[in-house]
């Protein structure tokens, strides 16, 4: 889920530049159009990148911290500076979104590179975990998930949320057991994973910041087989494209699926707790949203469990937010 810090003083600021290897701070204003369509895409980044002292995304508002904005002399919104062991290596004026996940990809792949925690099993050359190698000829395009769009049904509110699945970190219980969530200090971390609560079902709507042909879905659950009443694995989904919202449960039982899927025990890789699910290629063109239905788990049980999803394929045509201009020092 996004970590972005919201900056309150300049104080705070000169803090968070000690204590953050990386710091990309997005300068704006309640009142620029632009900040606002390119808010998901910073949004987004922030979701799948920021490490707690490595890296970490701030928002800085010109108008509550002149200070701040004078210091680095802001004249055009947005502005996003970018900071390395409290150095700027990168300014970018303007709502150029492809020039800023481009900027902050590099450097946080350089980041994770200088050392310090392993994202997973596999690495396809950007910093997000993967539980196993790719398909030839296709790619992880999780990074397309539009997370302000996500919604989630049916989820037990003391776990994670829709966008716990997407993150780009390794899952916790990879390296504490299966089950378990992180502790420091005798206090637990919340949950990175998320559970159905009154039931064993889970409705997931995914929309997409691009048109996307999709392979396969990768899904990770870490259970517990030790635990009599841990949660399960998922085992029957329903998989439906292009809707423009989350289905009800009721509709989705209801409605054709684009396809339905029947994982076995022997679709889950025990060591990383993924199952690759691999979707007939013809009918997953042009895909703009999924629906992913849990009907049931495997086994017997009352709820199931999922640590992360990452969708494979290919990117296609962009969708168009609008357009977007820069705003210069004259527009200000």
């Amino acid at each position: 889920m996004s970590k972005t810090v919201n900056i309150g003083s300049a104080s705070q600021f000169q803090v968070l530049l000690q204590s953050s290897k990386i710091v990309v701070a997005d300068f704006h204003a309640d009142w620029c159009g632009p900040c606002k369509q390119i808010a998901p895409v910073y949004e987004q980044l922030s979701s799948q990148l920021s490490r707690p002292n490595k890296i970490t995304f701030a928002k800085v508002n010109t108008d509550q911290q002149k200070e701040v904005a004078q210091k680095y002399h802001v004249t055009a919104l947005p502005t996003f500076i970018i900071f390395k062991n409290k150095e700027i290596v990168e300014s970018i004026k303007g709502a150029d979104p492809r020039k800023l996940q481009a900027t902050v990809k590099k450097l946080s792949a350089e980041a994770e590179s200088d050392g310090a925690n392993g994202f997973g099993e596999s690495s396809s050359g950007d910093s997000s975990w993967t539980a196993t190698a790719l398909p030839k000829g296709y790619s992880d395009v999780t990074d397309q998930v539009d997370v302000r769009g996500l919604d989630l049904l049916n989820a037990d509110g003391k776990c994670g949320t829709a966008r716990t699945l997407f993150e780009s970190s390794r899952p916790t219980s990879l390296e504490t057991g299966k089950g378990k969530a992180k502790v420091f200090s005798n206090v637990a971390e919340s949950k990175d994973w998320v559970e159905s609560d009154t039931d064993e079902q889970l409705m997931l709507y995914i929309p997409f910041m691009a048109s996307l042909k999709v392979h396969s879905l990768h899904l990770t659950s870490l259970v517990s087989k030790d635990d009599e009443g841990a949660p399960l694995r998922p085992k029957t989904l329903r998989i439906f494209s292009n809707r423009a919202h989350v289905l009800g449960f009721d509709e989705a039982e209801d409605l054709p699926a684009t396809q339905t899927i029947i994982l076995s025990p022997q679709n889950w890789d025990e060591k990383t707790g993924t199952a690759k699910v691999e979707l007939r290629f013809v009918k997953f063109q042009n895909v703009t949203s999924l629906v992913v239905f849990v009907v049931d788990g495997e086994g017997s049980g009352e709820k199931v469990r999922l640590d992360r999803l990452r969708v494979v394929g290919e990117t296609g045509e962009k969708r168009d937010p609008g357009k977007l201009e820069k705003v210069g020092e004259h527009d200000h």
